[in-house]
């Protein structure tokens, strides 16, 4: 079960790559991985393609997303079908491709949040970066250089997929400390949560901010409650550092984790390596590889 991490299409700030790593800190076996900020869901296929646990919870206040996660682990020939319809289309759409992505974005806005619609948009638009205006408009362009993700690979990448997650996996779209309340001991929850990470601006992807104060009394409930976690949460670029640290008492173990060069430092010519951190809780501190107590550094 080694391999790359399969993902079902390019997801700006997926946890993809960073998979291998921060799957090092998770026991080999476990009842069930909550992920209550699952964006595409690229901690929840690592896990799963491994056999590490035998239920999912995913969950994202972006529902759209999570409609995409549903069909393709529960009705990829579905999802495929559906996808290869609205795909298709540009080719033949009398003002071009273009302008075929903006109709089905304006679909999109108006109402028709089909799982499809929302998988093209990703698919084709810039980066697949999904960006959000402050009144809840999917407002991101697409990529004049490309046509998006063809129905051939995404059929094969939800087809894999769901070969190892469907009819495990409970799907949610709720605020995400009703999500945590469902947590149990042997539970694993991991968590990445918007407005963190190494970004100095407000995260679009989402409609709404997590307040620090909450996130910090929700994480102080598992501790409470003796569930275990990992957080990914704010990291660094050069020598600027992104993200407020999560407070000492709550007894977390703080990993950086190598995520790669910033693209833009590189632009600058500058070539600055980007750390992202990940808090362990103290529970799981005990199947850390750590050293003399001292941080791992990954090449």
């Amino acid at each position: 079960m080694s391999g790359a991490v399969p993902h079902i299409v390019q997801y700006q700030g997926s946890k993809r790559n960073l998979a291998p790593q921060i799957l090092q800190y998770m026991p080999t076996k476990f009842n069930r991985l909550i992920e209550p900020f699952a964006g595409m869901a690229a901690i929840t296929i690592a896990v799963a393609k491994q056999r590490r646990a035998q239920r999912y919870i995913v969950n994202d206040l972006n529902e759209p997303l999570v409609r995409i996660l549903n069909e393709a682990i529960e009705t990829p020939d579905t999802l495929v079908d559906s996808y290869s319809k609205v795909w298709n289309e540009q080719f033949s759409y009398p003002e071009g491709s273009i302008a075929h992505f903006y109709k089905i974005r304006e679909d999109f806005n108006g109402g028709d949040k089909c799982a499809a619609n929302m998988l093209y948009l990703l698919a084709r638009c810039v980066k697949g970066s999904v960006r959000y205006s402050n009144n809840g408009m999917f407002n991101q362009s697409p990529d004049k250089r490309r046509n998006g993700t063809s129905p051939k690979n995404i059929a094969s990448n939800v087809t894999n997929i769901s070969s190892f997650l469907k009819g495990h996996v409970e799907f949610m779209s709720k605020d995400y400390r009703e999500v945590l309340q469902l947590a149990q001991p042997g539970d694993i929850i991991y968590m990445d949560p918007p407005y963190q990470g190494v970004c100095s601006r407000k995260d679009s992807r989402y409609f709404s901010g997590i307040d620090f104060a909450d996130f910090v009394e929700a994480i102080e409930k598992l501790n409470q409650k003796g569930i275990d976690y990992i957080i990914s949460y704010d990291g660094s670029c050069g020598d600027k550092k992104y993200g407020t640290d999560l407070p000492e008492d709550l007894g977390l173990k703080k990993i950086l984790l190598k995520a790669g060069f910033s693209s833009q430092s590189i632009l600058l010519g500058k070539k600055e390596l980007t750390y992202e951190a990940l808090y362990i809780s103290k529970n799981l501190q005990e199947s850390v590889p750590f050293q003399n107590n001292q941080l791992p550094v990954f090449d």
